[in-house]
């Protein structure tokens, strides 16, 4: 589903997680997708995944490419990401899923760590692609 605001097109997907606050899944504009911080949450049931940080990242990414299929877009035309971490010492587990689906052109990337996530996440990721 989708809806329009001026030059601004809302991108809502049933096949990812539904925001938790005031805010879009994504946003198509000027040429691109911006994709709203994405976690581990299931679609279907409305809660973090079980199984830690890799299946939260799993998960989080699958969220970002239904999200980006709903738009037109795809994660290979994906230009630039910013990944969260509660525990930058995950980073090793969370990188090897994220090469999963970034094999081709992988984005430019920032990874932080901090202290929080909303929902009990332990990482949440944004994501700008083509349109």
């Amino acid at each position: 589903m989708t809806s329009t605001t001026s030059q601004v097109e809302v991108i809502q997907t049933e096949k990812a997680a539904a925001p938790i606050g005031p805010y879009s899944q994504a946003i198509r504009a000027n040429g691109f997708i911006f994709v709203a911080g994405e976690k581990g949450i299931d679609p279907k049931t409305n809660q973090m995944v079980p199984g830690g940080i890799v299946a939260e990242t799993r998960q989080t990414l699958e969220n970002i490419k239904n999200i980006l299929e709903s738009a037109g877009s795809a994660m290979s035309k994906a230009v630039a990401t910013t990944v969260y971490l509660v525990n930058i010492n995950d980073f090793a587990e969370m990188n090897k899923v994220y090469a999963e689906y970034f094999t081709v052109t992988p984005p430019g990337r920032t990874t932080v760590g901090v202290t929080s996530l909303p929902a009990g996440a332990q990482v949440e990721i944004t994501v700008t692609a083509l349109a």
